[in-house]
């Protein structure tokens, strides 16, 4: 009969599993930022003029709303001018129900204007309470399908009686500019 042997058996070490794992990981990793930096978009900040504001960035969220519902409403108001020569009335306007010129409840909070039409070529929206909104003037003519819209949040403000864009300028008014950039639309090359 043999004797017994024991054999002792000494566990591998962990080391060298770390390390190969640790390896794979940066290898994964440089692999994963390479392809960000590859692939990265540079986001430019556009800059408006100083006469201007920007429609996202410098509005606060009433004048925002007043400012779409004015965009949205301007495509109705072009509807209504191939029926008519002339613009058509705030009145006529708040009577089809069409924003900010109702005056519901999304009104009164965002400003509570009160809007006429000037030498029928402009709606001038004066706010009584200028610190929610300012007020908002929307230029455009009879003919022309180009808008500006501008605001003054002027409290003592009156309706100008120069409609062009330097005597605008020097009353305190600012051009309300969109602009659509990387940074809030992203866009997707396919």
């Amino acid at each position: 009969m043999s004797t017994p042997t024991t054999q002792v058996v000494r566990p591998a070490g962990a080391g060298h599993e770390t390390l190969h794992v640790l390896l794979l990981c940066l290898v994964i990793l440089a692999v994963a930022g390479s392809v960000v930096l590859w692939r990265g978009e540079s986001h430019e900040m556009s800059s408006v003029n100083s006469h201007q504001l920007d429609a996202r960035r410098d509005l606060n969220a009433s004048e925002q709303g007043i400012y779409a519902d004015l965009r949205v409403t301007l495509d109705e108001i072009h509807l209504l001018r191939q029926e008519q020569p002339s613009l058509p009335t705030p009145q006529a306007l708040a009577d089809e129900g069409f924003a900010p010129f109702a005056q519901d409840a999304s009104a009164v909070s965002r400003g509570n204007h009160t809007w006429q039409l000037l030498d029928a070529k402009a709606y001038f929206g004066q706010s009584q309470a200028p610190t929610v909104a300012g007020s908002f003037l929307m230029r455009l003519t009879a003919g022309d399908d180009a808008v500006d819209v501008w605001l003054n949040r002027d409290g003592t403000l009156t309706a100008p009686a120069d409609l062009s864009d330097t005597a605008l300028e020097s009353a305190g008014w600012q051009q309300i500019v969109a602009q659509f950039d990387a940074g809030v639309t992203r866009q997707h090359r396919h």
